[in-house]
């Protein structure tokens, strides 16, 4: 008698679709890109207060790679690691050394523009201030060379000027400020709107423009007419040295349009 034989179905090795599963591996990229993103941020962070650091990472994940492809192929490349190790801790020597090493000293705002105190013949770099701290250093200079009540009242709604103050024979002092280039000089539009309030509005014994840059001719020629002071940057750079004469200094009396 002849038995039927049963067929055995062939087991293809697939599993059955598990929700718990794929729900758990969903939830684990999502925690693995979250800390990827969080430690890339960190090292761009590191990377612009500490250029060396990247040098050191950099170093280092060339000599994983080199460790990882060694072991998969199997190939001779004993030496190159080796070399990039000895890389590696050089590297790591100067970022510890660049590490305890003190800080430059990076001038703050606050140093950069001209301390209030007589006698002060500190040299620095005009280029390198921006409006607000030009404006504090010209209060300076006129607080070093005697003014009085200085005020640094420049900002919106200011009407032309930016720095008040009193000078040592007692006349009011009203200074614009003009933070340029050595391309961008001051037109005869910037006195004109100067011109229109020094006088008028802030009751100025003595006004004056002083800029970093230069005036136009037309500029020039408008101010004679106003007894507007223009305080170019040779004049201000004298200023600053005390080889040159403060700007109320070169007004005789009361000034007007």
């Amino acid at each position: 008698m002849t038995m039927p034989v049963r067929r055995i179905r062939p087991r293809t090795g697939r599993r059955s679709f598990d929700l718990r599963s794929t729900a758990l591996f969903f939830v684990l990229l999502a925690l693995l890109l979250c800390v990827l993103g969080f430690a890339v941020r960190t090292l761009a962070g590191t990377a612009e207060r500490r250029p060396a650091w990247v040098v050191v990472l950099c170093l280092a994940g060339l000599a994983a790679v080199l460790g990882w492809g060694r072991r998969r192929r199997r190939l001779s490349g004993a030496r190159t690691a080796r070399r990039a190790a000895a890389a590696l801790e050089e590297g790591v020597h100067t970022a510890l050394e660049e590490w305890e090493a003190p800080a430059a000293d990076t001038p703050s705002a606050g140093d950069r523009y001209v301390a209030a105190s007589p006698g002060y013949d500190r040299a620095y770099d005009y280029d390198a201030l921006d409006a607000d701290e030009f404006e504090r250093a010209v209060a300076g200079l006129c607080e070093r060379d005697g003014c009085t009540g200085v005020e640094v009242v420049g900002g919106a709604g200011d009407l032309g000027a930016d720095v008040l103050a009193v000078a040592p024979d007692g006349r009011r002092v009203v200074v614009q400020c003009k933070r340029y280039g050595d391309g961008h000089r001051v037109g005869s539009q910037d006195l004109q709107r100067f011109g229109g309030t020094c006088y008028t509005v802030h009751e100025a014994d003595v006004a004056v423009l002083v800029t970093t840059s230069d005036f136009t001719a037309p500029a020039v020629e408008y101010a004679e007419q106003c007894g507007i002071v223009c305080f170019g940057r040779p004049d201000l750079l004298a200023w600053h040295d005390g080889t040159g004469p403060a700007p109320w200094t070169l007004v005789d009396g009361a000034g007007g349009c």
